[in-house]
This record gives structure tokens, C-alpha cells and sequence, in this order.
């Protein structure tokens, strides 16, 4: 009978021992869940504080380029921010950039467009695409750089087409979206596709005409005498866009592709099932 309630006092006291344990581990859980959310309320305010910055700084900057350029009366705050991001938020810097950029859109696009006659013989080599979305709801846009033919004289017409392109795509981006993804295809790329004046000219519009637009770019289909040109380039690529520049390789494509881009928005060509649309029937 001794030994019986010994027995029963021990598993009395190993049972109070688990529930205490159990208590224990919720009570861990309950903290680390506590902690969870106190990290993502600091997160959250870290963010308003950010937005409340990036706010700040678009009114002064509005002010100030206002001032100086009346004509900027007439954009809106979201191009104002991508100019500020796109220096980091500085003001000086940034505004220096976005009146230039004014004055360079009252020269080469004073129409407020470009028409399709002014870029024919661009259109006319098929190597510009618009379908689909990524995953994040942005317009995918897909170039071949092996089709482009480079003739005297015809930098100014590329430069046009860029702008034909940037105000197309920006036209077609979905409401709360402010970036596009593009797939510069370089397949048949040779010395004869080759033409760094234009590379050049079309890279500077980017990134000074139409900053923090381009979201991602895969380079696809790279042959090895690209690299030639890609030296020639790179040092002119600001550092923001070069993080967003992924060179992908042949036998990892469409699995590359589709962590981006689902099966059902991916162009036919890459595994997908959308068709390839010319950027002027878009």
C-alpha cells in the first residue's frame, strides 16, 4: 500500500512537472509571438517613417522645380518620387536631374509623343514585344537585339523608338504599378547587331528619362562576343540598374522565367503560352 502511494505521489509531481513545462512553452510562445509583433510594428513605422520622409521631400522638391520650371506643375508626385529615389533622396541631385529631363522632353518629344511614321524603319525590323504581366502585376516587354541593324545616322531614330517604347509601356501599366520587366533576347547577336552608340543613347534615356521605371531586365540567349560590347557599356551603368540586370543561362531559362512570370503570361517562345505581340499593335 506504501509503495502504492509513493507511486501515485510520483506521478502526481510528474504530471504537475509537464503541466508546468506545457505552461512553459506556451508562455515562450506567447513571448516569441510578442516579439513577432513588435518586430513588425517596428517594421511598420520604420515604413511610415520612410513614407513620411519620401512625402516630405517630394513637397520640397515639387516646390523647388515648380519654381524653377513651371511646367512641372503638370506631373504628378509618383514621377517626382522616382526622380528623388532614383538619387537617393537628395533633393539638389534629384532635382537637378528631373529639370533636365524637362527641358530635354520640351526638345526631343515637343508633340508630347512619338508617332509610329517618325520610327518606321525601326518597326520595320520586328524586334520589340508587349504582352503579359510578371507576378507582381508589371508589363513584360521583350527586345531582340539580333534583329537591330545598324545603319549611318540612325542613333536619333533608336532614340525615338526608345521613347515610342517607355511611353507605351508606362501607358500600359496597371493602376498602383510604376514598373515594367523586360527579356533582351540576343539571339543571332553579331558584330553586324553590334552598335554602341545606340546602346549608349538608349541606356542614358533610361535611367535619365524615365528613372526607377525598369524593374527587372533578363539577358537571354547570350552569345560570348556580346561581352565585348557589354564591356564597352558597363561602367556606364549607374548602380541601381546594374542589381537588376540578371544574364541567364540557356538550360535554366524558362525555369528562370517562371519564378517572375507564370506559364500563363510567359511568352510562347520561352515555354509559355502567350504569343508575341508587336509593340505597335499593343
Amino acid at each position: 500500500m506504501e509503495k502504492d502511494k509513493v507511486k501515485k505521489i510520483e506521478e502526481d509531481a510528474m504530471e504537475f512537472k509537464d503541466c508546468e513545462e506545457r505552461e512553459m512553452e506556451f508562455k515562450d510562445c506567447e513571448e516569441r509571438e510578442m516579439e513577432f509583433q513588435d518586430c513588425e510594428e517596428e517594421k511598420e513605422d520604420k515604413i511610415e517613417i520612410s513614407d513620411e520622409i519620401e512625402r516630405s521631400k517630394v513637397g520640397i522638391m515639387r516646390a523647388f522645380v515648380e519654381r524653377e520650371d513651371p511646367s512641372a506643375k503638370n506631373v504628378d508626385d509618383l514621377m517626382i518620387r522616382r526622380f528623388l529615389r532614383a538619387r537617393d533622396l537628395d533633393i539638389e541631385k534629384a532635382s537637378t536631374m528631373f529639370l533636365k529631363y524637362l527641358s530635354w522632353r520640351r526638345t526631343f518629344v515637343p508633340k508630347g509623343f512619338i508617332s509610329e511614321s517618325e520610327i518606321s524603319s525601326q518597326l520595320a525590323h520586328n524586334k520589340l514585344f508587349m504582352q503579359g504581366l510578371d507576378k507582381q502585376g508589371r508589363p513584360v516587354v521583350v527586345t531582340f537585339g539580333g534583329r537591330h541593324k545598324p545603319t549611318k545616322g540612325n542613333v536619333e531614330e533608336v532614340k525615338r523608338l526608345v521613347v515610342y517604347a517607355l511611353e507605351k509601356i508606362c501607358a500600359r501599366m496597371p493602376e498602383g504599378q510604376e514598373k515594367f520587366v523586360a527579356i533582351g533576347d540576343l539571339e543571332g547577336w553579331g558584330y553586324s547587331s553590334s552598335d554602341i552608340r545606340a546602346y549608349m543613347a538608349s541606356l542614358s534615356i533610361l535611367q535619365d528619362c524615365y528613372p526607377e521605371r525598369l524593374a527587372k531586365l533578363f539577358i537571354v540567349h547570350v552569345p560570348y562576343i556580346f561581352m565585348t560590347a557589354w564591356k564597352a557599356i558597363y561602367p556606364f551603368i549607374d548602380s541601381r540598374t546594374k542589381k537588376k540586370i540578371v544574364f541567364v543561362e540557356n538550360k535554366k531559362l524558362t525555369s528562370t522565367l517562371l519564378k517572375d512570370i507564370d506559364n500563363s503570361q510567359l511568352p510562347d517562345i520561352y515555354g509559355g503560352k502567350l504569343p508575341l505581340v508587336p509593340i505597335q499593335d499593343c
